[in-house]
């Protein structure tokens, strides 16, 4: 008889997904021999960048509560890296915030953004495939983040855009285009 504990770690959906379906696509397709050079996600950065931050701090207090509601991690700041006197801005000021996910969360993040974020998107036709930088990374904008369910519409006090990059070690974009394909990503035909 086997017994059932509450520590047992339910794997995510779509990391099962990689591992039954898209993992051997993959391999097949690109003609792997070593496992290990299986191209795979390694993390996914979600960044907002609160342009109202210098006049209102609660415009940047409210981003990272949302942010930390959506992405099931706490939320870091990010300064200002050069002053810029056209924007007002001086080095060090907060001017955003960003979560960068791993592993598990990582997986539930994005299964959440494929299957339920991106389909209430408004007008919505397919990301793009030229948002690749290269190196297999891809990046991609909302513009607002009331898309995620997480999200109270009625306590939302400031309408903010994110970007999202999704960072893979595939050697190229068409192994990491194939990837994302692979997973479920909604990208124009």
């Amino acid at each position: 008889m086997e017994k059932s504990t509450a520590t047992e770690k339910k794997i995510p959906r779509l990391r099962q997904k990689y591992s039954d379906e898209c993992a051997p696509k993959l391999r097949e397709t690109f003609d792997i021999k070593n496992l290990h050079q299986i191209p795979r996600l390694e993390k996914v950065v979600v960044n907002m960048g609160v342009g109202g931050a210098r006049e209102n701090k609660s415009m940047l207090e409210a981003a990272m509560k949302d942010l930390s509601v959506i992405t099931g991690q706490k939320a870091a700041m990010t300064r200002a890296r050069n002053s810029i006197a056209g924007f007002r801005l001086r080095e060090g000021m907060p001017v955003g915030c960003r979560v960068t996910l791993r592993g598990d969360r990582m997986w539930e993040f994005l299964d959440r953004l494929i299957s339920i974020a991106i389909p209430r998107i408004r007008d919505f036709r397919g990301l793009s495939k030229k948002s690749f930088d290269g190196r297999g990374n891809y990046s991609m904008g909302l513009g607002d983040q009331i898309v995620f369910p997480e999200i109270d519409l009625d306590n939302v006090q400031f309408v903010q855009g994110m970007d999202i990059t999704i960072v893979t070690d595939a050697p190229n974009d068409a192994m990491a285009l194939s990837l994302l394909d692979f997973l479920g990503m909604p990208f124009k035909k």
